[in-house]
């Protein structure tokens, strides 16, 4: 469970510092935004089991975010996530399957 606690402090790290500078590349943004609409489409997480030296270890994370809350459109996510963090409007459709 501490890696994937881990792993949610340096992406949020990552993001951040993404939101901090200029505008990015279209490919950049188109990378970085399919996430987020991604994320707007339902409940996410992830599930992990094994053992380690104490014996067995689980862990379970879900969430949800607050466009999908709102009922946002995941395309409306993505192309006003590409315009504002690239300063055009996207090149390119999302993916949006995993």
């Amino acid at each position: 469970m501490n890696r994937a606690v881990s792993y949610i402090v340096l992406s949020l790290g990552a993001l951040a510092a993404l939101a901090g500078c200029g505008t990015m590349s279209p490919e950049a943004a188109a990378r970085l935004c399919e996430e987020q609409a991604r994320r707007a489409t339902g409940p996410f997480g992830q599930a992990a089991i094994g053992i380690n030296q104490d014996g067995p270890v689980s862990g379970l994370e879900i969430g949800v975010t607050s466009d999908y809350i709102r009922g946002r459109d995941p395309m409306v996510v993505y192309e006003e996530c590409v315009r504002s963090r690239s300063g055009q409007g996207p090149i390119r459709p999302p993916r949006l399957e995993p």
